[in-house]
Parts: structure tokens; C-alpha cells; sequence
């Protein structure tokens, strides 16, 4: 989830070059200076394959000032012509005799004016934190920044004395230099998208969590997991972190192994509530700071993440869905499973108000390949409702073809991207049921369904008719409509009939009913993303 704490944000494009070499893995080191806020980088970027694109365009804003680029993986190098212009690099992959051309390494300095966010804790000491979503890594690392371009990591970091340093992936080496400095290196070997590349660097101490959720790593062993905070916090944990390890061995079971190295909880100070950075999640200082500020829920939202959103990734920006969605459905899918189905339904219920108050879900599609701006995309139809239509999904198909289309989702597209019609795709498969209809009607056009009722009993056949009329504004909606009859006698009769995409359908209820029904309850269970009303 990120709850957006502060926004200042230029639209940035969001596009991926026409043709592009593909880069397996970055490489950063970064010199952080004692005080204020001027960093030293140097980047090298191994490329794949020999690429068949002879120019390079990495992302790179201005304010990072471009000293140098050298071609070559090891001996000989040899310097490279570059452009840089505006937030543009552009390095021409000169073919040369002897030097691998596969890998470019960048020489720059500068003050970043967003991405690393630099400043100082409440305690006025100096801390660092890397804050690269959506397309904002541009602004201190030399990327090819999109989510469709996922890569290996690694960083090499060096910082004043008395900073932890907190990256991606696992821990290499921790060293102290003459001068007094840390240089510590941390190695992520999934291939993960910019906007998880990031460390962290403040005073920082460990509280171990341990090893959780043995045999559900994908090496087969266990999750080590731990949180950072300011010292002065340290006597509050583990507080709700405490499930932390039974949160990722529950969505391993249901999902699939957790797919990286560690799993870190961060204190941090940066733009998001909460940012889901692959292996180290970052929470807001302020939540920290206030009894129960850092709720379960968010623990859980943040840590599906790390299966949707960071593992398999949203290929264009308009199907940022796949990511914030299932979070949102798994936070609640953790809720069902620790506090049972009416704590569940409630949150359902909270959520389709949400989206039933949202002016964006009135307006716009759930993809919404209009917007340009992806910190846009954050909203209620990213969130609520395409949280609301996984939960639909799951009713609709059952548990079990539902569960099973999600892990062959995952397991299809892990540590790679993946659009929405790959999840469509992996559900029918399941399921055995074309879904497209389905896809088109909730994802594809604004609003939700929109349902006015009445029944009536006829004593000479002993039935219940429905009549069933969908208001124009967002047209008419295909759906499976639970009923829950309570009939004259006592006791429930629970039913379920299929509404087709009209304005006005008249159905039967099954069976004959002795007595006209006391009461009749429409979508008992909380099943349709629908606003309803009962006419008399």
C-alpha cells in the first residue's frame, strides 16, 4: 500500500523505449557524504547479450551530473561517447576488438532531487532512504526505468560510521575502512523492477524476527525476517511484526514459496505509508511513533507484495491492479483466515463502499491506459475495487479452481511481468470457463452494478418471481445474484439465480414456498460489487 504522505510529483513518461537492450544487472555503488546531501555513483549495467541495438537509453535526471561511461565487463576498458540531455542518457554500444561491450559503467555526482530521500530522523540524525516509486529512480541511479524491465541488483554502499545499511536481497560483506567508513554490499539475485531498488541508511537497529515460515523459501528452507528501527523504538517490537513469519507462511501455502532471500520491516522516512520494496519493506517513521500505528493489515498488504507487485510485476502501468489489488485482497484474505468470515465480510463491505464513494470508479476503468501519470493510477480503483474483483472471481469459480488459477499465475510469471489478460488466462485454465466477459464488464468500463428489486409470491403456483432492474448509469451487468429466502415457517432457504446484462429481467425463484417468504435478503455473503435497493 502506499498511502501517499507526501505529494509532489512531476508526471514523468512512463513508456519503454520502441528497442531497448535488455539488462540483466545493475550494479551500484554509492558514496554517501557525512553531511548534506551530495552522492557519488558509479553504475555498471551488464546487458544481457551482445546487444543488437547499438545505443543504450538509460533514465537519468539532469541533476546527476554524468563525469564519464566506460565500456567493458573487466581489462581493457575503453571510455564511451554519451548524451545527456534533460533526464535522457543515451550511450552508443560502439563495437570494439577486445573489450566486452556487454557491460557500460556510469561515473556521476549531484544532489538527487527526489528519489533518495535524504534528511534527518526526529532525533536530527543524518538518514538516507531509497524512494524510487512509481518512475522516480531516474533521479539518482542511471536505469532503464520502467516495471516491464526487471533485473538482478547489487548494491556496494558506503556511508558515515553508525549507519546500518539496508538493501535488496542478502547480506555480502560488511566492512569498516581506514578512514572509519562503512562499505557494505548486499546481492539480489531475482530480477526485480526499478521501483524496488533502493537501501536504506540511518541509525538503525536489528530486532531478528528469526527464521519463519521454514520450508516455504524457494530454496526449500526458511524466511529469515527482521525489523529495523531508530533505537529509541527497538523496546517496542516485535508488537504486531510478531506474525510477521506466520503472514508469509500462510500466502506461501496459498500462493506459493516466498520468492526472496529475506524479508526486512523498515523504518524509514520517505513519501508512502508503506512501500513494498522487494525483500525490505518500508513503513513511515509516524507509524512507529503512535500506539498501533502499524496495523496488522498493513504488515499483511505490504507483504503480498512481495508475491504481487515485486515477484510478478504489472507490465504497463495501466494494469497496476495485479499489484495493488491483490494486496488489498490478500490483507483481507489474512483477516479471513485469523479472524474468521464475519471480520472478512466487513472489510468487504467497508471496501465496496469505498469504491461506491470514489468519483475515479464512477469515471474510470480499473485499466485505465489513459492516465499517463502511474502515481495516479493510486486509487480506489486500483485498490478497492480491484481487490473487489478478485473476491468476485473467487465466488464465482470456488476456492478451489479460484486458489489454483492464482498459483499457476504466479508460478508462470514469477520474478518476470505479466498483464491481465496472463491472469484471465490462468483462471480459465482452472476453471474450465471463459472469463472474458467477466474481465470486460468489471475492469474495463467505469462504475459497478447498480440493482433495484422486488418479489412477489403467487399463491396458486406457490412461487416466488424476482424482478430485477439495473439503473443506466453504468449499464447493465451479468452476474450470479444470492438470495437468502427466510420463509413463513422459520428456518432459511439460500439460492442463488443468474441476472443476465439487461435492464429488466423478471426470474422464478427454485422450488415452491407453501407461504409467502417473511423476508428475503439480497447478497447475504457480500459477493457482488453492487449498490441495492428493494422495492416495495
Amino acid at each position: 500500500m502506499k498511502r501517499i504522505v507526501v505529494l509532489a510529483m512531476t508526471c514523468l513518461a512512463a513508456a519503454l523505449p520502441a528497442q531497448q537492450p535488455r539488462v540483466e544487472r545493475y550494479e551500484f555503488r554509492i558514496v554517501l557524504p557525512d553531511t548534506g546531501k551530495r552522492i557519488y555513483g558509479e553504475t555498471r549495467i551488464r546487458l544481457a547479450e551482445q546487444p543488437a541495438v547499438l545505443l543504450l537509453e538509460l533514465d537519468l535526471d539532469g541533476s546527476m551530473k554524468v563525469g564519464g561511461v566506460e565500456m567493458g565487463c573487466g581489462e581493457p576498458t575503453n571510455k564511451a561517447r554519451f548524451e545527456h540531455v534533460g533526464s535522457s542518457l543515451r550511450v552508443p554500444l560502439t563495437r570494439i576488438e577486445g573489450v566486452d561491450t556487454r557491460c557500460v559503467t556510469i561515473l556521476y555526482s549531484g544532489e538527487p532531487r527526489d528519489g533518495m530521500i535524504i534528511g534527518t530522523d526526529s532525533a536530527g540524525r543524518w538518514t538516507a532512504f531509497g524512494d524510487n516509486f512509481p518512475d522516480r529512480a531516474r533521479y539518482w541511479l542511471p536505469t532503464v526505468d520502467h516495471p516491464s524491465a526487471k533485473a538482478r541488483v547489487t548494491w556496494t554502499v558506503e556511508a558515515p560510521e553508525g549507519r546500518t545499511i539496508v538493501a535488496n536481497g542478502a547480506l555480502v560483506s560488511t566492512s569498516t575502512n581506514l578512514d572509519g567508513r562503512v562499505t557494505t554490499t548486499w546481492h539480489e539475485d531475482r530480477a526485480i523492477p526499478t521501483y524496488d531498488m533502493v537501501f536504506a541508511a540511518a541509525p538503525l537497529v536489528m530486532h531478528d524476527l528469526g527464521r519463519t515460515a521454514c520450508g516455504f523459501a524457494e530454496d526449500g528452507g526458511c524466511v529469515p525476517q527482521m525489523v529495523y528501527t531508530a533505537p529509541e523504538q527497538a523496546r517496542y517490537l516485535p508488537g504486531n511484526f510478531a506474525r510477521a513469519g506466520e503472514i508469509v507462511e500462510f500466502f506461501s501455502r496459498t500462493v506459493g514459496a516466498y520468492p526472496y532471500e529475506k524479508l526486512a520491516h523498515v523504518q524509514s522516512s520517505t513519501r508512502y505509508g508503506g512501500m513494498e520494496n522487494a525483500s525490505e519493506i518500508y513503513y513511515a517513521d509516524q507509524l512507529f511513533r503512535k500506539p498501533n500505528g502499524l496495523s496488522e493489515g498493513l504488515i499483511a498488504h505490504e507483504t503480498a507484495h512481495q508475491w504481487f507487485g515485486n515477484a510478478v510485476t504489472e507490465r504497463e502501468w495501466a494494469h497496476a491492479w495485479l499489484s495493488e489489488g491483490f494486496a488489498t485482497f490478500f490483507a483481507a484474505l489474512w483477516t479471513q483466515h485469523t479472524r474468521g468470515d464475519s471480520a472478512y465480510h466487513s472489510e468487504l463491505s467497508r471496501l465496496r463502499q469505498e469504491v461506491i464513494r470514489a468519483k475515479v470508479a464512477s469515471e474510470r476503468a480499473v485499466i485505465d491506459s489513459v492516465e499517463t501519470d502511474p502515481n495516479r493510477l493510486l486509487n480506489e480503483n486500483t485498490y478497492q475495487k480491484g481487490g473487489w474483483v478478485l473476491h468476485m472471481l473467487r465466488t464465482q469459480l470456488g476456492d478451489s479452481a479460484f486458489f489454483a488459477g492464482v498459483r499457476r499465475y504466479f508460478a508462470e510469471h514469477k520474478h518476470g511481468n505479466a498483464m491481465t489478460q496472463d491472469l484471465q488466462r490462468s483462471l480459465e485454465m482452472s476453471s474450465g470457463r471463459e472469463l472474458g466477459w467477466f474481465f470486460d464488464q468489471w475492469l474495463r468500463r467505469p462504475g459497478w452494478a447498480q440493482l433495484s428489486t422486488a418479489w412477489h409470491w403467487d399463491s396458486a403456483t406457490k412461487r416466488v418471481t424476482l424482478e430485477v432492474e439495473q439503473e443506466s448509469r453504468f449499464g447493465a451487468y451479468r452476474l450470479p445474484l444470492t438470495i437468502d429466502v427466510e420463509v413463513a415457517g422459520g428456518g432459511h432457504r439460500r439460492m442463488t439465480v443468474d441476472v443476465d446484462a439487461v435492464r429488466s429481467q423478471r426470474l422464478s425463484l427454485p422450488g415452491e414456498f407453501a407461504a409467502a417468504p417473511r423476508a428475503l435478503v439480497f447478497d447475504p455473503d457480500v459477493s457482488l460489487l453492487a449498490a441495492m435497493t428493494t422495492r416495495r
